[in-house]
């Protein structure tokens, strides 16, 4: 079981809420291996590009901002990622498909270096944006129920050409 921020995917709390349109609880599912093994997991900035579809560029900039914990260097000063920091860009890349802004990311992160003092803001944070997704998935079915209407709308006129209308 992999653990992101000292919880593990699978917390009670968040396990009956996620399911993929294949009906998969994305908390519980199995998260995507990692090529290496714990203990022999040392990463390029390159292996880490293609495992995570992230530039090498983005990498540099999530160190530089703060949102990536410290990243070792190899005695030539190499950027080394393990299979934790594969771990938290995984966990950086769902709340970036949450909408969260970067700077809540970042402040996220402070708050999880400062350790487990920051329980109770690092819930509030996470709580916030979850509303704020519940409100954008609201905003969504608004929005196909009238791509729906249009759509059928078409699929009629084409059914009878003589009632056209807007």
């Amino acid at each position: 079981m992999t653990v992101i921020d000292g919880t593990s995917r699978s917390t009670p709390a968040t396990s009956t809420r996620t399911q993929t349109s294949s009906g998969v609880n994305a908390c519980t599912a199995m998260p995507k291996p990692h090529p290496r093994p714990t203990g022999k997991d040392t990463y390029t900035i390159s292996e880490v590009v293609a495992f995570t579809g992230l530039t090498a560029h983005t990498l540099r900039w999530y160190e530089r901002i703060g949102l990536m914990p410290h990243v070792d260097r190899s005695h030539t000063g190499q950027r080394r990622f393990s299979n934790r920091d594969l771990d938290w860009l995984v966990f950086v890349g769902k709340l970036r498909l949450t909408g969260m802004p970067v700077a809540d990311m970042v402040r996220y992160a402070e708050l999880l270096r400062e350790g487990e003092s920051t329980f109770e803001e690092r819930q509030e944070l996470l709580e916030s944006t979850r509303r704020d997704v519940i409100t954008r998935i609201a905003e969504l079915h608004d929005t196909l129920a009238v791509l729906d209407h249009k759509i059928e709308f078409y699929a009629g006129a084409r059914r009878a050409p003589e009632r056209h209308s807007a």
